[in-house]
C-alpha cells in the first residue's frame, strides 16, 4: 500500500487525508501543535484508520520514505523538511493540487489577489448558484478544496453541509499565494486577479517573487480577468497580459485594452471583443456592499459569470441577494445612531486603509494584533483624515502608538484587549459624535486569537453583549 504524509491538521489537512485514504493510501497526518481540539480530532480520525501524530514534526530516513507529502496551506513551502523531501525525489504537493487532480474534469474559477479575493469569490459563487449551477466556493474560503473532491467521491460520497451532493458544475476556488506555490498543475478555466500589494513578504521575500507566484495561476488559466484600477497590475498591463479582460470602476477610458468590463452611468457594462457593442449587464446599486473596492469586486465577479456564459437576469438575482462576507465590513449593530462594524479580515495595512475609506467618518478605530511587514503610510494618512480616535490592542499596540505619534496623531489609547476596547469605543463615539466604531486591525490575529474569524466573532459577541446591557 502506498504511503502518504499530510502536514497540518486543519480543515484542509483532514480533508486531504480522508481523500487519500479513500483512494487506498496509507495515511499519516502530523501537526507540530497539540491541543484539546486536536486531540479530539486525532481520536475521530483514528476510528477511520488515519494515524495522527500531534506535537510532531515529520521526519524520515532514506530507507523509510513516503511516496507523497501533502502540505496544508499554512505550512511554508521552503521549510528544510520539504526542501529535503523534494531533493530525495518525494512528490510534494499542496492540498489544493490534490483536490485539482480529482476535480480537473470540471471547469474552475480561480481567484487570487492580495485583497478583495474573498468577497469576489463569495459573490461569484452566489451568482453561479443563482443561475442554478452547483458551484461550491472553496480554498481559502469556506470549504477546503479536498472537501469538495470528497463530496464527489463515488460510492463513498461525503456530503457538504449535510446536504446531498449532486454533481458539481463549477468549482469556485479562492487561491492564496501559498496554495499557488504548492499547486503545480492547477489550471482554471477562468483566472481572476483582484489586487496586488506587498503582503506575506516575510514568506515570499521579494515583491517580484510574490508577483511571479500569483502570475503562475493566471498563466495557467484559459481566460484571465484583471483589475485595471490596481496601480501595480495596471503598470504591467497589456505587455504581460495581451489577451486578458480588464475591469475598471472609473469608466471605459480607464480600461486597459479593447475588451473588458467597466462602470458607466451606474451600470456594469461589458465589451467582450474590440469590435463588439457595449452591453449593460447589471446596475451597480443592486450590490448592498459599500465602497469603491466593492464595485471592483462586482466587476470581476460579473466578468467571471459572463465568461462562463451566465445570463444577465441570473447575475442580477445573484448580486441583489448577496449578503456580503462575514468579517469584511460586516455591520454588527447600531446603538444610538452609531454603527459597529467588524472588519477583522483586514489583516494588512492596505485592507485596513480600504476599510476606513469605506465607512462614514469620523470613525472610532480599533486596530492592532500581531503586526505584519508592509508600508503603513497610506493607512496612517487615512487615520489622520477619518479617525476621531484610535484604540490599540494586541502586541502591535506600542509600535502603532509610536507610528501614530511620529505622524503627529496623538488621539490614541492603548487598551490592550477587545473587552476593554468595546465600552471605551462607545464612550468615545458619543464624545466625538462619530458615526462608526470600526474594528479594522491591519494585523494578523495570532497574538490573541487562533485566526481572524475568532477575533471577529469575539468583537461581535462583545458588541451585542454590551448593547444588551444598555437597556
Amino acid at each position: 500500500m502506498p504511503r502518504a504524509s499530510v502536514i497540518g491538521l486543519g480543515k484542509s489537512g483532514i480533508a486531504a487525508a480522508r481523500l487519500l485514504q479513500q483512494e487506498g493510501w496509507e495515511v499519516e497526518l502530523s501537526d507540530a501543535n497539540t491541543s484539546l481540539t486536536l486531540l479530539k480530532q486525532q481520536q475521530e480520525l483514528a476510528a477511520e484508520q488515519i494515524t495522527v501524530k500531534l506535537g510532531h514534526t515529520l521526519e524520515f530516513t532514506v530507507t523509510d520514505l513516503p511516496q507523497l507529502i501533502v502540505v496544508s496551506p499554512g505550512v511554508p513551502w521552503d521549510i528544510p523538511l520539504l526542501i529535503k523531501a523534494r531533493g530525495l525525489g518525494i512528490e510534494t504537493i499542496g492540498e489544493m493540487e490534490l483536490a485539482w487532480r480529482h476535480l480537473q474534469h470540471l471547469p474552475w474559477v480561480g481567484i487570487t489577489g492580495t485583497n478583495g479575493k474573498t468577497t469576489t469569490t463569495a459573490l461569484i459563487a452566489a451568482i453561479f448558484q443563482a443561475a442554478g449551477l452547483n458551484a461550491p466556493a472553496c480554498g481559502n474560503i469556506g470549504h477546503a478544496a479536498c472537501e469538495v473532491a470528497l463530496s464527489q467521491g463515488g460510492d463513498k460520497e461525503v456530503s457538504i453541509d449535510n446536504t446531498p451532493s449532486p454533481s458539481i458544475d463549477w468549482v469556485i476556488a479562492e487561491v492564496s499565494s501559498y496554495q499557488i506555490e504548492s499547486s503545480t498543475t492547477l489550471a482554471p478555466r477562468i483566472g481572476v486577479w483582484t489586487t496586488f500589494t506587498p503582503d506575506h513578504l516575510s514568506r515570499h521575500k521579494t515583491l517580484d517573487n510574490y508577483y511571479n507566484i500569483k502570475a503562475k495561476l493566471l498563466h495557467q488559466s484559459q481566460s484571465q480577468v484583471f483589475n485595471s484600477d490596481d496601480v501595480y497590475l495596471n503598470k504591467v498591463g497589456l505587455s504581460h497580459w495581451p489577451h486578458a479582460y480588464w475591469t475598471s470602476a472609473k469608466g471605459k477610458e480607464y480600461l486597459i485594452g479593447e475588451q473588458g468590463f467597466y462602470i458607466e452611468n451606474g451600470w456594469v457594462v461589458e465589451k467582450l471583443t474590440a469590435n463588439s457593442a457595449p452591453k449593460a449587464i447589471v446596475e451597480v446599486s443592486a450590490l448592498r456592499m459599500v465602497g469603491e473596492h466593492n464595485q471592483q469586486n462586482l466587476l470581476m465577479a460579473v466578468a467571471a459569470a459572463r465568461l462562463a456564459g451566465i445570463a444577465p437576469e441570473a447575475i442580477e438575482r445573484g448580486v441583489r441577494e448577496f449578503p456580503g462576507v462575514p468579517h469584511r465590513l460586516e455591520h454588527i449593530c447600531t446603538w444610538e445612531g452609531i454603527d459597529f462594524i467588524n472588519d477583522s479580515k483586514a489583516t494588512n495595512y492596505d485592507a485596513a486603509e480600504v476599510g476606513l475609506a469605506s465607512v462614514s467618518s469620523p470613525a472610532i478605530l480599533i486596530a492592532g494584533g500581531e503586526a505584519k511587514a508592509g508600508d503603513d503610510t497610506g493607512w496612517l494618512a487615512k487615520i489622520q483624515a477619518q479617525a476621531a480616535a484610535v484604540l490599540l490592542i494586541g502586541t502591535a499596540a506600542p509600535v502603532f502608538a509610536q507610528r501614530l505619534q511620529a505622524v503627529g496623531y496623538s488621539n490614541y489609547e492603548i487598551v490592550e484587549t477587545m473587552e476593554k476596547a468595546i465600552p471605551r469605543s462607545a464612550e468615545l463615539a458619543k464624545q466625538y459624535q462619530a458615526a462608526v466604531v470600526l474594528l479594522s486591525p491591519a494585523c494578523a490575529s495570532f497574538d490573541q486569537y487562533p485566526n481572524f474569524e475568532v477575533r471577529g466573532d469575539h468583537f461581535r459577541q462583545l458588541c451585542l453583549q454590551w448593547l444588551g446591557n444598555q437597556h
